[in-house]
């Protein structure tokens, strides 16, 4: 009996030691929502709809249970919960959007995981409920239209507004309901093409009864207690679409420093029109800049501030008026020289006896008050029979000036001012030296040894260089380079732009500095010697190849799978491309659990994984990862 009462005491100190160590459990998971929701629905496949109100707290709680306890990270459809939330919040078991937004909407996941089978994964939809404020617009039909823009013609109203659920419209004239087939001479209906978002209010061969006042009621029937909202519209004989006038010249010509003051005011419409000024090709008017109805001012103008400024005049009947004026902010930028050697021998290297040009280009604003001087070692220098100095048109940009040096002479050997300015001055002058002497030579242009081939890795900084010799040194250009062909070149001519986004870019010391290199920057790079700065002849050219590694790139990124106990089914995941190609490796995981592995053979460009029969621990995450020297793409299957 003592033996019996002793095995007893031991069996119970063990279950105890194991109650208080805790049992090892894999992972379950469940949404629960707080706070106020509009209405929660159950769908096919256990999905819960969860409706909230646009501005409201949206508040999801995920329970898990497990041991150990799992860890929990909640996720969006393909991508994170939120680029607005913090990284704390996401794997916390409480997942808070204060003042959620219409684009936070979606299928929102929790998933837990500790290790101990497949992660727990469950999924809740949020619809985001909201009504913004309805737009009318007044049209009149094509061809109609005249100065007295609504005497007996035929008028729509069109009522516009975004909201989810879908809009209900309806409208009055005064307190009159109008509904379809209440007035002959009114009719409505909804677009095809925009059936739910548009009402219209045809007035056809308007009457003296149809100068009225019109509302639109939108109304999305109450739900999450969102009222209905009108917008209101006064129709009569006066009204008319929106016309203006600038009261400035165009264009308008500025020194730099000054302020600038342009003046938009309505010369018509009804209702008075609304007034604001835009800048064409920038998304913003200047940071300095103040708009006091139709006048904007900038202060302290720069070059940068010029350009083409519209006003915009709008009202909601027919189209809006809009006028156009451009600033020119008087300057000079941009001055640059080349030499010509005489161009009637074969020969880049200047000659005594020969003849020798000198070339001074200079971008100007505006063109025509660019005029050009010339110097001789610090004195003026006018045109002879030897010394000819030509200027081109006044209307072609940049302005340019040449000084001819003819039957060059050991006397001519010095150094040649070109002096640029505007003739109303206030602007300083730019002055170029270009030395003549028997050190003038061309151009040579080399790749340093081992630098003709460089492999770098994505992300990396690379220095491609070239070394030019010569005097003086010329601007170094460099461009990409399409070693297929000519109709490969115009087809690939979008893709093969700098990192700068530009067709070519310009160095100075012979050094394109690429950072952060992308994939999309592998190719052949060449640089070349300018004309500018240096002397006008044959560019000299050398090429650099330019090889970036980068992880491989597949698809899928992420899909979601929905499948039954008992089913088959199988994944793919395809290697798009990658650098280097070649040993590539895949690895299939469910969760944290290895399923298979494998190498890669030069015939196929995919792997699958097959699932004869899915149980219960078979639902999770699946992923693939397809790996090379430069890292890992994967392919992210989520089974529920």
């Amino acid at each position: 009996m003592g033996l019996v009462v002793g095995l007893l005491w031991l069996v119970t100190g063990f279950l105890q030691g194991v109650h208080g160590q805790g049992v090892y459990a894999p992972p379950t998971v469940r949404i629960v929502h707080s706070g106020h929701a509009c209405n929660v629905e159950e769908e096919r496949y256990s999905e819960r709809v969860y409706t909230i109100r646009e501005g409201e707290t949206l508040e999801l709680q995920c329970l898990v249970t497990g041991h150990p306890r799992p860890l929990i990270r909640w996720t969006k459809t393909a991508g994170g919960a939120s680029d607005r939330l913090g990284d704390s919040s996401l794997f916390n078991e409480t997942l808070q959007i204060a003042a959620i937004g219409r684009h936070q909407g979606g299928r929102y996941y929790c998933k837990a995981d500790n290790g101990l089978g497949s992660p727990a994964i469950r999924s809740i939809r949020v619809d985001v409920y909201y009504l913004d404020d309805p737009v009318i617009t007044v049209h009149q039909s094509i061809g109609e239209a005249k100065e007295q823009f609504y005497y007996e013609r035929t008028v729509f109203l069109r009522c516009v507004a975004n909201s989810n659920p879908p809009v209900r419209y309806s409208w009055r004239r005064g307190r009159e309901v109008l509904s379809q087939g209440s007035d002959t001479g009114v009719e409505i209906y909804e677009p095809f093409f925009t059936q739910g978002e548009t009402k219209i209010l045809k007035l056809k061969n308007l009457r003296p009864q149809d100068y009225a006042d019109y509302s639109c009621i939108s109304s999305v029937r109450n739900v999450c207690s969102i009222a209905d909202k009108s917008i209101h519209f006064s129709l009569n004989n006066r009204t008319a679409s929106p016309s203006i006038k600038l009261l400035l010249e165009d264009p308008l010509v500025v020194n730099p420093g000054e302020t600038v003051t342009l003046v938009c005011v309505a010369s018509g419409g009804d209702p008075a029109p609304t007034l604001r000024w835009v800048r064409t090709g920038v998304e913003e008017l200047p940071r300095r800049s103040v708009v006091n109805g139709g006048t904007l001012t900038i202060p302290t103008v720069t070059a940068d501030d010029g350009g083409v400024y519209s006003c915009m005049a709008t009202n909601n009947v027919g189209n809006p008026a809009k006028k156009s004026t451009t600033i020119l902010v008087r300057g000079l930028r941009k001055g640059r020289f080349w030499i010509t050697p005489d161009p009637y021998h074969n020969d880049d290297n200047i000659q005594i006896g020969r003849e020798v040009k000198i070339s001074c280009q200079v971008e100007a604003t505006p063109p025509e008050e660019l005029q050009f001087s010339w110097l001789k070692n610090g004195r003026p220098l006018r045109s002879s029979e030897r010394m000819v100095i030509t200027h081109t048109d006044t209307d072609v940009s940049p302005g340019t000036t040449n000084l001819d040096i003819i039957d060059l002479k050991f006397t001519d050997f010095g150094t040649y001012t070109c002096v640029a300015s505007l003739r109303n001055g206030g602007i300083p002058e730019i002055s170029i030296d270009v030395n003549i002497s028997s050190t003038t030579v061309p151009p040579e242009l080399t790749v340093p040894r081992g630098r003709s081939h460089l492999i770098a890795q994505e992300g990396d900084t690379v220095d491609l260089q070239c070394l030019v010799s010569g005097k003086p040194k010329p601007i170094i250009l460099w461009s990409r380079v399409d070693k297929e062909g000519a109709a490969a070149a115009v087809a690939a001519a979008a893709a093969a732009m700098m990192p700068d986004g530009s067709a070519q870019m310009e160095s100075y010391d012979g050094v394109l500095r690429i950072a952060n290199v992308s994939r999309e920057m592998s190719g052949t790079y060449s640089c070349q010697t300018s004309q500018y700065n240096g002397f006008n002849v044959k560019p000299r050219e050398a090429l650099i190849q330019l090889v970036v590694q980068f992880p491989p790139i597949v698809e899928p990124v992420y899909t979601e799978i929905r499948q039954g106990l008992g089913r088959a089914f199988g994944l793919s995941c395809r290697l798009l491309r990658a650098h280097p190609a070649r040993l590539l490796r895949y690895e299939w995981k469910l969760g944290s659990r290895l399923l298979t592995m494998g190498q890669f053979s030069d015939q196929r460009d995919d792997t699958d994984y097959h699932v004869r029969s899915l149980n219960r621990e078979g639902y999770g995450e699946y992923t693939c990862d397809i790996t090379n020297e430069a890292g890992a793409g994967r392919c992210t299957f989520l089974v529920t």
